[in-house]
């Protein structure tokens, strides 16, 4: 592991997940506003007594002071910004908050440079959860944004393979490549997903505007399910395999 460059840091953070590390410790992975992902040790947060267990438990917003040790920084203060305590009173929007950071843990990766966008992202998009916003169209709001940060954008106003303007009618989408493919382009052609009309001006809708404005949307039940299932399956593509979440919000739904 590459040793610390400071011998001290403040940082703005929402823990994603944490792990036994030794005896009595533990080993969080983060999201910080000044660095993006990072690795920390929490000395003794295992022990009954430990003042820092009750912050730094996954999808709070912290506070934290960290000291540089010999490979990763060690947790010497920790404070509470928002628990987002809704979000631990339900489990199935426990397991949303879930689905947020595993998205985000999946695709990012330790040493990155400073995303204040990103952060501020996630952190608003746990305060619209625990606020009882419409969990869809939180969640797809933030897919959307989030796949705009991370350089994944779709392609969903010109055709992917021939550029001419995408018109108003059914599509195809191609995870490959990233974006709609007009009835033209796809006739033939292998591996493509439809996309309806609907589906595909709520996901436009979305990448376009703010959250203020895409929070007015009121798609029906079938476009809900369709443009769920088509991002699910774009993530599982760029990934190369299933996030978790989503498969245990099935289970308990069920």
């Amino acid at each position: 592991m590459p040793q610390p460059k400071f011998r001290s840091l403040r940082v703005d953070a929402v823990v994603l997940r944490h792990s036994d590390y030794g005896e009595a410790d533990r080993l969080l992975t983060l999201y910080t506003r000044q660095c993006g992902k990072m690795r920390v040790v929490a000395k003794g947060a295992r022990k009954i007594a430990s003042r820092k267990a009750g912050h730094i438990e996954p999808f709070t917003h912290v506070k934290l002071q960290l000291a540089a040790a010999r490979e990763m920084f060690i947790l010497t203060q920790a404070d509470t910004i928002d628990a987002y305590l809704p979000l631990r009173d339900d489990l199935i929007l426990t397991s949303h908050a879930a689905y947020v950071l595993e998205l985000l843990d999946r695709f990012t990766y330790e040493d990155e440079t400073e995303n204040a966008t990103i952060f501020r992202l996630l952190t608003d998009t746990l305060s619209r959860l625990a606020s009882n916003a419409d969990v869809w169209l939180v969640l797809r709001f933030y897919e959307m944004r989030l796949l705009d940060q991370l350089g994944f954008r779709p392609q969903l106003f010109e055709c992917v393979n021939c550029g001419r303007a995408i018109q108003p009618e059914d599509q195809f989408f191609s995870f490959s490549a990233g974006g709609v493919i007009c009835p033209r382009c796809g006739q033939g052609l292998k591996h493509l997903h439809s996309i309806s009309v609907e589906a595909l001006k709520y996901l436009r809708h979305f990448q376009r505007s703010s959250y203020a404005e895409a929070s007015r949307a009121r798609p029906d039940a079938d476009v809900q399910r369709e443009t769920e299932s088509l991002m699910q399956g774009y993530f599982t593509y760029l990934l190369e395999r299933e996030l978790n979440t989503p498969g245990f919000l099935k289970k308990i739904k069920a």
